[in-house]
């Protein structure tokens, strides 16, 4: 969480990465990559299919399914890979697909390939989901699609009302878990468990390169017989390069440390709280819910900007958000927690944040 910038000062403390619970810098975690790639070499110069599958990619993929206690689960180079390689490879255009108009960018692409016939509802809106659905009732699969966290606004989908409108409706349920694998949930598997329906959820796409070590990688866990059509089909996955050895140590390492304790994830609720407590009581709109992604919404695009350059003079690291990236008229600084951020590291934050929130107006 202390860094230091390029042209800038030490001291610098990051609140805008996605490093969840630490285990970037974790030395278990380091150690781990560290022999992988001693033992299996940089790389494997290859696809899966061809050459490019070791032990530790098949230990790998049982692990994540152990994790979240799935049948199955396939590796790709990234999530964004997982989801270009998922709606094509499993929908035809007699089927349907229902998305969260506010799904992740790589989920819009995703489905913009494949041939399905596509709705999209309004945000977390079970009312306009259901009357879609009735609209798909027509088509051979229907599939709901939506992150279970949304990365721009730190609110959690209604999973176990949309479970069950999809149980009504005959509809298979897909989950990116990318902002919630690790930490959300009891043990950390997720939204799903911190919502009571992982028997419910059909598909799980998350990464490896956020809670999980935050190097790169990610996968898709299921039933087995999607995850088979998946390495026939799938294009990201048959036509990538293997993810390198020292990617998939530092990964397991991280499920290892994960399914040993509950510990870590577990830190990260009462820190989360901390800080959005502490910015409400001191005048702030923080977007969300329980959620380490923490947006302090601003409103205006010149404003977000210029307080998270004066953020920066006050040792603190964060980026304002704008259009296109958010809505315009919604600017933003979003804040993420991470376990290795102390308490004085938090309130340094709220300090810094009070302090230029009233130089700039944006507070009284």
């Amino acid at each position: 969480p202390h860094l230091r910038l390029a042209g800038g000062g030490a001291g610098i403390i990051n609140f805008c990465a996605n490093n969840y619970l630490g285990l970037s810098s974790h030395p278990e975690v380091i150690r781990a990559a560290v022999e992988a790639l001693e033992k299996f070499g940089a790389g494997l110069s290859s696809v899966r299919f061809i050459c490019g599958t070791q032990s530790i990619h098949k230990d790998l993929e049982e692990k994540i399914a152990r994790f979240h206690q799935r049948e199955d689960a396939i590796l790709y180079a990234s999530c964004f890979d997982a989801n270009a390689g998922i709606f094509e490879a499993l929908l035809t255009p007699e089927d349907a697909v229902l998305s969260d108009e506010l799904n992740h960018a790589s989920i819009i692409d995703g489905i913009r390939l494949c041939k399905a016939n596509k709705y999209r509802y309004k945000h977390m809106d079970m009312q306009d989901l259901e009357a879609k659905l009735k609209e798909a009732q027509k088509h051979r699969l229907r599939l709901v699609a939506t992150d279970g966290a949304f990365s721009m606004d730190g609110d959690i989908a209604p999973l176990r009302e949309i479970c069950q409108l999809a149980q009504k409706y005959d509809a298979l349920v897909f989950i990116d878990e990318c902002h919630a694998t690790g930490f959300l949930g009891p043990n950390g598997r997720g939204t799903d468990e911190l919502l009571g329906v992982m028997d419910k959820v059909t598909i799980i796409n998350s990464t490896l390169g956020k809670a999980l070590g935050g190097a790169a990688g990610g996968y898709t866990t299921g039933p087995k017989p999607l995850i088979d059509l998946l390495r026939q089909r799938s294009r990201p996955y048959l036509f990538s390069n293997s993810l390198p050895p020292a990617v998939v140590g530092c990964a397991s390492k991280a499920l290892d440390l994960l399914m040993e304790s509950n510990a870590i994830a577990q830190s990260m609720a009462a820190k989360t709280q901390r800080f959005r407590s502490k910015m409400t009581a001191a005048g702030f709109t923080i977007s969300g819910k329980d959620h380490p992604i923490c947006p302090v919404m601003l409103g205006d695009a010149r404003l977000a900007s210029v307080m998270a350059e004066d953020m920066l003079n006050r040792g603190i690291y964060v980026i304002g958000f704008s259009y296109p990236v958010v809505p315009k008229g919604k600017a933003r600084i979003r804040v993420q927690i991470s376990a290795v951020h102390s308490d004085e590291d938090i309130d340094r934050c709220v300090d810094a944040f009070t302090e230029v929130g009233r130089k700039h107006g944006a507070l009284p």
